[in-house]
């Protein structure tokens, strides 16, 4: 199955955030962070946070934790490691952490600005693996990371977790350098996957669900050991197929709003060009133009 990377990248200029246009650059044809780093601070607050949509699904301009992982995303793609922004962002997290060492999934001042249906104000702290497992990935040793560590090795180990809570969670297993303890709890998710690998998101929308290459994105991960290779060679072909006329790739959540559904059909489409690309989907004379 092929993949028209000159239509991926006009969908690109056409549609996607500055952001994802710099992030382009720099993943798919090695151009230099900086122009990055520069888009992504224009997402950052005076208290340190994060806001202004970087996470398309919360519209206001206050500090919220999933602005703050989708910036800890960015640097952890760009390899930012020992960038001050890293350790900034974790100081910010930590400002406004649970008791528990979690962070709450969408803090109160989002009740005054458009968001998600999902995204009312609540304590749910699943956010708490990725971004852990960003800041495992960018090397930090700040003092917030080994609370919200163990609050994720405890979250995996004593309860049944489903739909995001159990994709973030791999995200952290595939992040956090315990590999026997890894090994044992990847065990617990075997019985969630469907037969194509895939995990449903319970009260998503009818057919939504994070596949396979989702759940499990690059190939040396820990939780590659959790799907056979015909299921993910499957999976990229089923990806590659999913590029729609315009050149992009569209998402199966709810797509609540205008403004939210052109930012994400930007970050999923560079996301299905990385996972293709890191697998070997996209020639290397196509990529490096």
């Amino acid at each position: 199955m092929s993949i028209d990377l000159d239509a991926a990248r006009r969908f690109l200029y056409d549609d996607a955030r500055l952001l994802e246009r710099h992030l382009a650059s720099t993943i798919l044809d090695g151009a230099p962070p900086e122009p990055v780093l520069r888009a992504l601070r224009a997402y950052r607050n005076a208290d340190g946070g994060w806001g202004h949509a970087l996470e398309p699904d919360l519209r206001g301009p206050d500090s919220q934790v999933s602005a703050a992982m989708s910036a800890l995303d960015v640097l952890a793609q760009i390899g930012a490691s020992g960038d001050p922004l890293v350790t900034e962002t974790a100081d910010w997290l930590q400002s406004v952490s649970l008791p528990d060492g979690s962070v709450p999934h969408v803090l109160p001042s989002a009740s005054a600005y458009p968001r998600a249906p999902w995204m009312e104000p609540n304590d749910s702290g699943f956010l708490t693996y990725r971004i852990t497992a960003h800041l495992w990935r960018l090397g930090t040793d700040h003092s917030w990371l080994a609370p919200a560590t163990q609050w994720c090795w405890q979250q995996i180990e004593t309860r049944e977790l489903t739909g995001y809570e159990a994709f973030f969670a791999l995200t952290f297993l595939d992040a956090v350098p315990e590999p026997r303890r890894v090994g044992k709890a990847l065990d617990r998710f075997r019985a969630l996957l469907r037969a194509d690998g895939s995990i449903p998101v319970p009260g998503g929308v009818d057919g939504e669900k994070i596949t396979a290459l989702q759940l499990s994105p690059t190939p040396d991960a820990p939780s590659r050991a959790l799907f056979s290779d015909d299921l993910i060679e499957a999976g990229l072909d089923a990806l590659a197929a999913e590029q729609r006329e315009d050149g992009g790739w569209d998402f199966d959540f709810l797509h609540w709003s205008p403004g939210q559904s052109v930012e994400w059909r930007g970050i999923v489409t560079l996301a299905a060009l990385e996972t293709l690309r890191t697998h070997g989907r996209l020639g290397q004379e196509a990529v490096q133009r």
